[in-house]
């Protein structure tokens, strides 16, 4: 099968490329899907579990890509609640060979169905974004109706989803980002928007919740904005700055079938969008990786 991989942690560019691999075959409890679309992060290259397993163990040529949408063609021994020929969707195991490939190995509790209704584009690219904001706002910061949130980088990937599901609760949400970004956030729901380059942050007042995919100097002083009891959670960066009557968390997104699940009846109801602004092959990918870019890239595989 084809496949985008890295060899060489050492390497200018990883040694990233486009390479032919032997097809997956379906561990206890997995399936091998057949990928249509899938995501990546440019910064996967990175991150240690590209490059080892969870036992420490070199896994190198890797295959890059976490998020994924196709169809089920192979069912690993003990596989429940998945059958072949279902289109599914989900974020695979960070330490496996993900899915930026013609088929990938993946838990089957990390995959849900997939509508019908629902095309494989935008199955891959609500994943990583909607479990990161589902997650963030419902189970670390337990967002509830009539509280307020800021969401900083409410333009982008993941900032854009968490509006469309703090809208949905019923939160008062003020959005940042960029003044290119004040209309889109507008549109999905934020009631204010602060423009990070000419307007003032501290400006915003006391909130709930705060919501942070930037990190930096912007997370340091977003700590301030917490009224007591609120919280605050990012994504970029551990907090060094802590609120002295409430919580700063870190985290990163797991894969969760139920909340996967949850993401894929908004996408089929209409009650959730999640950004794409670029749709490109598989062979595109390496140079995919270089661009400086603000786009949201998705891979069409099938």
């Amino acid at each position: 099968m084809r496949a985008i991989t890295v060899r060489d942690r050492e390497a200018d560019g990883f040694g990233l490329s486009l390479s032919e691999l032997p097809s997956p075959s379906a561990a206890e409890n997995d399936v091998v899907v057949e990928v249509h679309a899938a995501g990546f992060l440019r910064g996967e290259p990175e991150w240690p579990s590209t490059w080892a397993d969870r036992a420490g163990r070199d896994r190198t040529p890797s295959v890059l890509g976490h998020e994924v949408s196709g169809v089920v063609v192979e069912l690993g021994y003990g596989t429940t609640g998945l059958t072949i020929g279902q289109r599914v969707f989900g974020l695979t195991d960070w330490a496996r060979n993900g899915s930026l490939a013609e088929y990938t190995a993946v838990e089957a509790r990390n995959l849900a169905p997939l509508p019908t209704d629902v095309d494989h584009t935008t199955a891959a690219a609500v994943v990583m974004p909607g479990l990161t904001a589902w997650q963030a706002l419902f189970d670390h910061a337990h967002l509830q109706a009539g509280q307020s949130v800021l969401i900083h980088g409410a333009g982008g990937s993941v900032g854009s989803v968490a509006v469309q599901l703090a809208r949905e609760v019923g939160a008062h949400i003020i959005g940042t980002g960029r003044a290119a970004d004040r209309d889109l956030a507008g549109t999905l729901g934020a009631h204010e928007f602060v423009d990070l380059d000419g307007d003032r942050l501290e400006d915003v007042g006391e909130v709930d919740v705060v919501f942070d995919v930037i990190g930096g100097e912007i997370l340091d002083r977003s700590t301030a904005l917490l009224r007591p009891g609120g919280t605050l959670v990012s994504v970029a960066a551990p907090p060094t700055v802590h609120p002295d009557n409430g919580r700063a968390i870190f985290f990163v997104v797991e894969p969760h079938r139920e909340q996967t699940a949850q993401l894929a009846a908004r996408l089929r109801d209409g009650r959730l969008t999640p950004l794409v602004t670029a749709v490109r092959d598989l062979a595109d990918v390496p140079a995919a990786f270089t661009e400086r870019t603000r786009d949201r890239i998705i891979i069409k595989v099938k």
